[in-house]
């Protein structure tokens, strides 16, 4: 991996803070390292839709991280979270480029190896007892991962992590994401009117209750929002179908 190579080629010394200083940082370096993973997993601008190369690095590092710190749970939260994202790497993205929705995704296409190593990475989190926001992500996403099917999907269970999700880290994006679940988007549209996977996810509501004006309008709006390529050919098609 990238980060990895350039680490030993410019010979740079690895320090681990004293424990003073450890509980200190660390939930900044986690925030940081998930901010990088989410940069790689889906591009905010650029050429490419993903930069897997930058995600690996992440996972690499966080890595580093929950080994040098077996006593605590969120780096393995973290880890195990980033794991089951790239799990799906193989059937996010078309042959052209073009994003795939998780509900239309290949599922045998998903790696199942790390898959398993996400999971028993959250239930070595678990057994540590002190649980924290990344290790119920982590939980949300191993749901979507378990399930064979979109349909099979357990949403009650999923809801109930976002209940508990809500009383560790409340958020406009945990609170529409819960939403998504619920179908419960529009009380949200204040606080999310300018985060386009708001717009993008009430479109879809809305032409599912046979509003298709409305969906379009969404659709449109999360169009204007969002500077990925791949979100943008995906919108588009939606909206060439709708």
């Amino acid at each position: 991996m990238r980060a990895r190579r350039k680490i030993v080629a410019a010979r740079i010394p690895y320090r681990i803070p004293g424990d003073d200083e450890l509980g200190e940082r660390l939930g900044e370096v986690l925030a940081v390292l998930y901010l990088m993973f989410n940069e790689g997993y889906l591009a905010s601008s650029g050429a490419t839709p993903t930069r897997r190369d930058l995600a690996e690095d992440a996972a690499w590092l966080t890595a580093l991280v929950a080994r040098h710190m077996p006593g605590e749970p969120e780096p393995l939260g973290l880890l195990a979270l980033m794991r089951l994202h790239l799990a799906r790497t193989e059937a996010r993205f078309t042959s052209a480029g073009e994003m795939v929705l998780l509900r239309d995704q290949d599922r045998t296409r998903w790696d199942r190896s790390m898959i398993a190593d996400g999971i028993a990475l959250i239930e070595q989190a678990a057994a540590l007892g002190w649980p924290g926001p990344y290790q119920v992500e982590a939980a949300i996403i191993a749901c979507h991962a378990e399930a064979q099917s979109w349909d099979a999907t357990d949403w009650r269970q999923i809801v109930l992590l976002y209940d508990l999700l809500l009383r560790m880290s409340p958020s406009p994006v945990v609170r529409l994401n819960r939403a998504v679940a619920l179908a419960e988007v529009d009380a949200l549209a204040q606080d999310l009117e300018h985060y386009h996977l708001f717009h993008a996810i009430r479109g879809e509501l809305l032409l599912e209750l046979s509003e298709r004006e409305q969906a379009r309008a969404s659709a449109l709006r999360a169009l204007e929002l969002t500077q990925n390529r791949a979100e943008q050919s995906l919108l588009a098609r939606r909206l060439l179908e709708w």
